[in-house]
This record gives C-alpha cells, structure tokens and sequence, in this order.
C-alpha cells in the first residue's frame, strides 16, 4: 500500500541553453514502460529540451547503455525508465539492486541520471507508479535528472565542480 503521507516534488527546471536528453526504456513490461515513457518525454518537452529514446532488453541492461551512450557529448543528461516486479525468485533482488548500483556508480562518476525503474510487489503497483496522469515516475525521472543537469552547470560556471565521488575508468563528466 502506497503511503498516505503528502510528499512534494520539485518543478522542472528552465534552461537558457539547448538541453538534450537520452531516455533509455526496458519495455519488458510493455504498457508500464510506455506510461513511464509517455510522462518523461512531456516533462522534458515541458521544459523546452530535447530527447532521444532508445530501448534495451531489461533494467539489467539501462547502466550499460547509458555508460555507451555517454561516450557521445551530445547528451547532457538521462532518463531512466523500466520496471521489475517481484517474482518466486530470488532474480527480482538481483535486478532491482545491480540497475539501481549501476546508475549510482554512473552518477557518482559525473552524469546526470534520474532513476525511472520501477521496483514494485505487482502490475497493479506498477500501473499506479507509472501512470503519466498519476504518480507520473516517469515524468519524476525526467526532472530529477533535468535538476542534476541544472546543477552540474551551476558549479560548472562557478568553477566548483571537480567531480562527486570516484569516476570510473573512461567516464566524461562535466569538468574533463
């Protein structure tokens, strides 16, 4: 059961400059993964950027094709998106943990990534999760990451971004 707590997001930021995104989705779950998708290409519209899409196969492969697309200074930010609902397995602990493990360790290392992967104990979760005129998580990824652009320009201009946390082998970010 989703919480009865009020909670609050932050709006989308504005930009000056052109902003290009790259949404990477795991359609696994298919009608989950178009809603997730639905709300963060409006977000980023929104907000007057741009964006590209892209699919992989599962949430296990979102970090690697975002690590890949990085190499390509076209992207100043990305959007994560996909779902994993338990199983009988012990595999849901393993995707939910690596994906999520994956984008910090690409965040920590300088890129701007707001996590979309749903993480849930069922479709019905999932559907009130991703519903683009719901809870909208998609469209929460997508500002969350727009912030972190917003961000990493900030201290950019101000001479204080010198990387957060280690930078894996290969990684750009904004000061390299």
């Amino acid at each position: 059961m989703a919480s009865t707590l009020d909670h609050e997001g932050l709006s989308a930021p504005s930009f000056d400059e052109p902003t290009k995104f790259l949404i990477v989705v795991a359609p696994f779950y298919r009608a989950i993964a178009d809603e997730l998708l639905k709300g963060a290409r409006a977000a980023i519209e929104a907000a007057g950027a741009t964006h590209e899409t892209i699919e992989v196969p599962g949430a296990l492969e979102v970090p690697t094709a975002i690590r890949l697309a990085s190499r390509d200074d076209g992207f100043d930010g990305f959007v994560a998106l996909g779902c994993v609902i338990r199983g009988e397995t012990t595999h849901y602990e393993t995707v939910c943990n690596d994906s999520s493990r994956g984008l910090t360790l690409l965040g920590l290392g300088g890129l701007c990534i707001g996590n979309g992967i749903l993480t849930v104990e069922n479709e019905e979760q999932a559907r009130v999760r991703a519903e683009a005129a719901g809870q909208d998580k998609g469209g929460g990824a997508a500002i969350a990451a727009m912030h972190l652009v917003a961000l990493a320009r900030r201290f950019a201009k101000a001479g204080r971004l010198s990387g957060a946390g280690f930078r894996p082998a290969g990684v750009q970010t904004v000061d390299s």
